[in-house]
C-alpha cells in the first residue's frame, strides 16, 4: 500500500478543518472542505508539490464550501486544467447558493457561492488513486451532509456530523437532531471502532472513542 499523508489547515474565523490528502509517491491529492482562506490553502498545496485532482465538500455551510470556487480558479490558473468540485448532496443546494450573503453577515471576505461540478449521493464512491471513499448521507446538521469513509485505510471525513465528544449543531430551522443521532448510530458506528475521523472543527477521534465517551451518542443528547 502506497504511503499517504493528511494535513489539516484550520481556515476562516470558525477554525474549520480543511484537509489535504495525498499519495506521498505520486503527489495525487484531494482537498476536503476548502471553506475559505483559499490563498493559504493554495500556498500549502504549492509548498507540498501536490497535484490536486478534486475538491470534496461534506456540506453546504460557508465555512466548508466558501473557498471552493476561488481555490478551483487558482488551481486552474496554475495547472491549466479544471479541478472538479464534488458534493455535497443536492439537498444542501440552498446553503451553497447563500454563501456570499451569509459571509457578508459575518464580515468575511473572499467567500463565494459554490456550484459543484457534481452533486453526490449515498451509495456512490469517490476514487482517487489509492483512495476509495464510500459515501453516507447523514442529515441533521444540514439536509445534505455527507460522510466519506475509506474502509480499507480505516479513516473518514465526517464534516460537522460528529465531533470529538460532541455532534453537529441542529438548532437551525432545517436542523434535525433525531436524524443526526440516528445517522451516527445506524450508519457510522457499525462500520467499526477502529475507523479514525477528521471532523469539521477541533481534534480528530475515532468511532470507537465516540461510542464509549460521547454523551450525545450514548444518551441521545
Amino acid at each position: 500500500m502506497p504511503d499517504f499523508k493528511i494535513a489539516i489547515l484550520p481556515v476562516t474565523p470558525f477554525e474549520q478543518n480543511c484537509s489535504l490528502l495525498w499519495e506521498e509517491d505520486s503527489k495525487r491529492a484531494m482537498v476536503v472542505d476548502p471553506g475559505g482562506d483559499a490563498d493559504q490553502i493554495m500556498a500549502n498545496i504549492d509548498s507540498l508539490g501536490l497535484k490536486v485532482e478534486m475538491l470534496l465538500i461534506t456540506h453546504g455551510h460557508l465555512d466548508h464550501a466558501g473557498g471552493a470556487m476561488g481555490l478551483k480558479a487558482m488551481l486552474q490558473a496554475r495547472d491549466g486544467a479544471p479541478v472538479p468540485i464534488l458534493g455535497p448532496d443536492i439537498r444542501d443546494k440552498f446553503l451553497m447558493d447563500e454563501i456570499a450573503v451569509s459571509a457578508a453577515k459575518f464580515q468575511m471576505q473572499g467567500m463565494e457561492n459554490c456550484t459543484p461540478d457534481r452533486w453526490l449521493a449515498e451509495g456512490e464512491t469517490v476514487d482517487l488513486g489509492m483512495f476509495h471513499f464510500d459515501i453516507y448521507h447523514c442529515p441533521g446538521h444540514s439536509p445534505g451532509s455527507l460522510v466519506y469513509v475509506e474502509k480499507t485505510l480505516r479513516f473518514a471525513f465526517v464534516g460537522d456530523v460528529l465531533f470529538c465528544r460532541s455532534v453537529g449543531r441542529t438548532d437551525f430551522p432545517y436542523g434535525d437532531h433525531d436524524a443526526l443521532i440516528s445517522s451516527i448510530r445506524r450508519k457510522l458506528l457499525p462500520l467499526g471502532d477502529d475507523i479514525g475521523f477528521v471532523c469539521g472543527h477541533g481534534p480528530a477521534s475515532s468511532f470507537g472513542e465516540e461510542r464509549k465517551s460521547n454523551p450525545f451518542i450514548q444518551f441521545g443528547g
